[in-house]
This record gives structure tokens, sequence and C-alpha cells, in this order.
């Protein structure tokens, strides 16, 4: 396989198969988890927090790029020993308040074990980007018993992950060192992005209230009649 030219030509055809099927399994199983844990909110609370879930596994080159970043050795085994981001999950949800909530409802699971959280909106980034990053570990049940495999999750609104994604378009194309009065322009947009969410919030709880009134309005003409 052309992805073992990337490790050492010592490592096993079969331990590269067997860990991208573990990899891979993880990634379908938080998949469906999500899906599920969705689906029930929205027969509950008659809500739907998630937009939008999209996954991906890296690349070997990715991997090999990322290990030799680290100082570490590439082989399998530092893979996954120091790799927590190999199957990364990417949820869109439209109002902050969202993130938390999504957050918890994966973390309450009996079967997900948290390794690591970053909060990017309490703490952003100094360019800017805000997004709640989870390490989770779930367990992959194959033949030979459960293997625990790591799975990183980005949680991020609409309006956070549209510049986001501009974001890491831009700095491409500069191969990571863009012009600084670009760099300064993305800041000023991820601040407007940051107002924008506020207000998007605040509308949606207003109209959560207007909607509570409205409900008990009706009760009261309907305990009159």
């Amino acid at each position: 396989m052309e992805e073992l030219s990337f490790f050492r030509q010592n490592e096993p055809v079969d331990e590269w198969k067997s860990t991208m099927f573990l990899y891979n399994s993880a990634m379908k199983q938080i998949k469906t988890k999500i899906e599920i844990l969705k689906d029930e909110f929205v027969e509950i609370h008659h809500y739907n927090p998630i937009e939008h879930v999209a996954a991906r596994i890296k690349t070997p080159e990715s991997i090999v790029r990322k290990l030799k970043r680290a100082g570490r050795e590439v082989t399998i085994e530092n893979m996954k020993k120091y790799l927590s981001d190999i199957v990364g999950v990417r949820i869109i949800c439209s109002f902050t308040s969202d993130i938390y909530m999504i957050a918890d409802m994966i973390s309450n699971q009996a079967d997900v074990t948290v390794i690591a959280i970053k909060n990017y909106i309490e703490q952003p980034k100094p360019n800017g980007y805000k997004s709640y990053h989870m390490v989770i570990s779930i367990p992959i049940f194959v033949l030979d018993g459960p293997v625990d495999v790591k799975v990183e999750i980005q949680i991020r609104t609409i309006a956070m992950d549209f510049w986001a994604s501009l974001e890491h378009k831009i700095y491409y194309k500069f191969d990571g060192e863009a012009p600084a009065y670009i760099s300064r322009e993305l800041k000023a947009c991820a601040d407007m992005v940051n107002r924008l969410d506020k207000k998007m919030l605040l509308l949606n709880q207003a109209v959560k209230e207007l909607e509570q009134e409205m409900k008990e309005r009706e009760q009261k003409e309907e305990k009159k009649e």
C-alpha cells in the first residue's frame, strides 16, 4: 500500500490496515451517536441544536507532517499514542448556548471518556479563532475485545465556522504567513462574528420569551372558557 511508504518499511501492512479500520469504525460510531442524540433531543424538546455534522480522517501525509513537527519518529505506535485528531468531527450549531449543551450531551454518554477540553470560545486564539474542542475516547468492539480510540470533536456556531473556513483558505494561499494587514482584517472580522453570535443569541432568547408569553396567555383564555 502507498500509505505505508510514509512509515517505516518494517511496519506490517496488516497493522496499518487494522489501525485504520479502528479509526474508520470510531468515525462511524461517533457520527451515529451524535445523530441519535440529535433525534432524541428533537423528539423531546422539539428543537434541533445541530445544524450540520462533518467528519474526516487525517491523510497519511498529514499524519507524517504532524509527527515530524512534534519531533516524533514516524511510526504507527506514535501515531496512536501522540495524535488525538486522526479522527476529527465538526459539529455546527446555531447559537453559542447550543455548544455547551451539545458538549454535555456527548460527555454524559456512558461509553465516552473525555480526555481533554480546549475552550477557544472563552479564550479565543490571538487571531480570533473561536471553537470548543473536545478530545474523547470511545470503545470499538472487535473480535479480541474493546479498543479505545481517540476522537477530536470541534463544536462551533455557523458564524464561527464561516470565519474559520475562510481564514484557513486565506492562510493556505500564503503558506501560513499572511501579510500583517490581512491578519488584522481577519481579526476584525472575528470580532464582528462574535458580536453577531451574541446578537443572534439575544434575539433567539427574545423569541422564546414571546412564545412563552403567548402560551401562558392562551392557557389563561382557555381557563376563562
